[in-house]
């Protein structure tokens, strides 16, 4: 396990309640000595100065890596070039370019910023000319919404980031190792040395579940939710085959020499130590 990272990341909170959450599950995340904690938008950037503020004080408060989300939506080269700034002043050095989510979600009609960028090549060509920054990019092993099916446009577009200067990616959470698996293997068929960390999103919530799965156009297969029949009004049976699903995830991805593993935790502690946990990663903030 010492050569696959361990990561994980959180949401900008939108109240007081919700910003004590998040730091009660930073203090429990730190100690298992994450080798980053990256912090996203909302959708439509709704959360950009927000992610700005908590990204800056997650690195002054840890002093874990921090890799802070930048993304298209709403914003004009000037302002990206801004936040880029804010970014470089807090000592972040590594950033998530992103083209975003329009308001209405994935699937929603893109909207042009006068006088922004459209794709997210462009964010990282903008972020790479400081050579300042480590720059991440977004993978979508079930495919991204917008390519309608299209694997290979997918991984064009991949490569394009990679030669744009991006130098690592982040998958959508996915729930078939198979899935990346195909992905990575299609990259260096094509050439790329890209790593790809696969991303993992624990189910503690159905309902959430749902409403994530809709949102990205990631299907949860049949085999995955005949194991949650029966226990739907059970939170604490649910979030327990979560767990488990999810660590029979990691497991088979490492078994396929995935280089790093990234838990979306929706700002709650519990799964991802949990996970953690089963795979023997729980002792590493001890070494």
């Amino acid at each position: 396990m010492s050569s696959t990272s361990f990561s994980v990341e959180f949401f900008p909170p939108k109240d007081s309640a919700g910003e004590e959450r998040l730091w009660s599950a930073v203090e429990h995340l730190k100690d298992m000595a994450p080798d980053f904690i990256s912090v996203t938008y909302g959708a439509g950037g709704s959360t950009r100065d927000r992610t700005v503020r908590i990204t800056k004080e997650l690195t002054e408060r840890t002093g874990i890596s921090t890799v802070a989300h930048l993304t298209c939506v709403g914003s004009t080269k000037d302002e990206l070039n801004q936040i880029l700034d804010q970014y470089s002043a807090s000592g972040i050095k590594s950033i998530l370019a992103l083209r975003g989510d329009p308001t209405g979600g994935p699937s929603a009609p893109w909207q042009t910023t006068l006088g922004g960028f459209d794709h997210a090549s462009q964010l990282v060509e903008l972020a790479a000319a400081r050579e300042t920054f480590a720059i991440g990019v977004a993978a979508f092993p079930d495919g991204h919404p917008a390519s309608d099916g299209d694997f290979e446009r997918d991984i064009d577009v991949l490569i394009a980031k990679e030669q744009a200067g991006a130098s690592f990616a982040t998958t959508q959470f996915f729930f078939e190792a198979e899935k990346w698996e195909r992905l990575v293997h299609r990259l260096r068929e094509r050439g790329s040395s890209m790593p790809v960390i696969a991303g993992i999103l624990p189910i503690t919530n159905l309902k959430q579940l749902k409403r994530m799965g809709e949102l990205s156009g990631i299907p949860v297969p049949a085999s995955i939710e005949k194991k949650f029949i029966g226990y739907e009004t059970d939170p604490e049976s649910v979030s327990k085959i979560g767990t488990e699903i999810a660590t029979e995830l990691c497991e088979q991805l490492l078994a396929s020499g995935v280089p790093g593993l990234h838990f979306y935790t929706m700002n709650s502690s519990h799964a991802t130590m949990d996970i953690a946990a089963n795979l023997g990663l729980h002792t590493r903030g001890s070494r």
